[in-house]
């Protein structure tokens, strides 16, 4: 029973991660001024909302019939974030390609802020997990400790693979150099695509 539940864990874990990875590699490619603790704040931001979303999800999980259309409507909160955030980094890159000379664009810095927004949008389903979390656990006891365990192991997982993205994002991005704007461009289309991406997906059009 541990072991299929751990299992279990593990690929739901994977699955969450899917969107924290894009949008990652989408962070690694467009801020020019990552240092290391800039870079590991990333998938560390994104690690504990993924592993937060899921224990409220939990603890709300016994008034689960009033969350039942939560589903219905979860994606589109995800896709307005993603949507926004990447509407106004294309936005941004072509007004610079527009306006400056590719010596003279300024490279879009980290931010502390869309982190956390992302960090929301990519983890909206990870909530509504949790209010089937309680069903995946089963006859396990004690059910709160082994719940606990869960989120951590979905936490770590997304750490690591959105860490990874993070260093696939960072070589990208030295591949445009000074082209900042080209990047930003870049960067905000992979947010559109993933936003849509969770429309899709939250109305089975996508199998992931």
């Amino acid at each position: 029973m541990v072991a299929v539940l751990i299992i279990s864990v593990l690929l739901s874990g994977v699955s969450l991660a899917i969107d924290a990875f894009a949008v990652s590699v989408c962070d690694g490619i467009v801020f020019r001024n990552l240092n290391k603790v800039k870079a590991v704040s990333i998938p560390l931001t994104f690690g504990i909302f993924q592993a937060i979303m899921p224990i409220i999800g939990f603890y709300i999980g016994t008034l689960f019939a009033q969350f039942e259309k939560f589903d219905l409507y979860d994606h589109w909160i995800a896709f307005a974030l993603l949507a926004i955030l990447g509407g106004k980094m294309i936005f941004d890159g072509i007004k610079d390609l527009k306006s400056k000379k590719a010596e003279e664009i300024e490279v879009k810095n980290f931010s502390y802020v869309n982190v956390l927004i992302q960090g929301v949008a990519t983890s909206i389903d990870a909530l509504f997990f949790g209010f089937t979390l309680n069903t995946i656990i089963g006859g396990l006891s004690p059910v709160q400790t082994w719940a606990w365990i869960s989120v951590a192991l979905i936490g770590v997982i997304t750490f690591i693979i959105s860490l990874t993205g993070v260093i696939i994002g960072i070589r990208v991005g030295k591949l445009f150099k000074e082209k900042a704007s080209v990047a930003t461009i870049v960067g905000g289309a992979i947010l559109i695509l993933l936003a849509v991406k969770m429309v899709l997906s939250g109305y089975g059009l996508l199998p992931f």
